[in-house]
């Protein structure tokens, strides 16, 4: 009997099949279906793959590492470092809008969704994508890691000109999954409030990244995460939500 596939994005569902019919992967899901049965999980069902049906694989620019998601209700909502509207914005995130504000004066924004990023091509993966509710890391070493190793190589493998943003030493590891001679790899420290001062402040790889992009012609990220996207070249806006 065929096995059911997530619902995730076409182009996503195509170039991971062989994984979602691994049995590795069956073995998560039954995981999953008892972890849901005894606990809360994060993020609810529907938003577990919300970074692939939010980036295409067709439409990835940038790819953004992120290890867990939030623990905390009403958090995860499916993208590494984001938060839905509304949520307390986490402290590494409010780092990240630091830099990102002394990098391009984008003024701090007083939202923590960063699906307008994810909606221009920024991936916003995590290593693993659920956690058992208020115990970070309870889901690691289930069958996620090997899953999104996979997402990284597919990525390499299938496009090029991706700038990967690698912040912290979870995230640097990952760099032997990718390419480095077709794509673009820029490191720093994590923007957790215990690394940040550690090279993550002044990294500037919001300016960096845009002008990667424009140099390869792929056209420049709109990073402010309020207001509509602005396309480049085109005078026009899109509504992100």
């Amino acid at each position: 009997m065929a096995k059911s596939l997530p619902d995730i994005e076409e182009s996503w569902q195509v170039a991971l099949r062989e994984e979602f019919e691994a049995e590795y992967f069956e073995n998560l899901k039954q995981f999953l279906r008892e972890e849901v049965r005894q606990h809360t999980v994060y993020p609810p069902g529907k938003l577990i793959f919300s970074a692939f049906n939010l980036t295409p694989l067709t439409a990835v620019r940038v790819v953004i590492l992120g290890q867990d998601p939030y623990h905390g209700a009403g958090q995860a909502q499916g993208l590494a470092f984001s938060v839905p509207d509304g949520i307390r914005i986490p402290p590494s995130l409010q780092n990240i809008y630091k830099e990102l504000h002394d990098d391009l004066g984008i003024p701090i924004p007083a939202t923590g969704n960063l699906e307008k990023w994810a909606r221009q091509g920024v991936m916003l993966l995590n290593a693993t994508l659920t956690v058992r509710a208020s115990q970070a890391g309870s889901h690691q070493g289930k069958g996620w890691e090997r899953f999104t190793d996979e997402v990284i190589r597919t990525i390499s493998d299938l496009r090029a000109g991706i700038v990967f943003l690698l912040w912290g030493r979870f995230a640097q590891e990952k760099e032997t999954l990718i390419d480095t001679s077709k794509h673009f790899v820029l490191k720093a420290a994590h923007p957790s409030p215990f690394s940040a001062h550690k090279g993550f402040f002044g990294c500037r790889h919001f300016s960096k990244t845009n002008a990667i992009l424009r140099a390869n012609g792929m056209g420049e990220i709109d990073w402010n995460p309020v207001g509509p996207i602005q396309i480049p070249g085109s005078g026009e806006e899109k509504t992100t939500r």
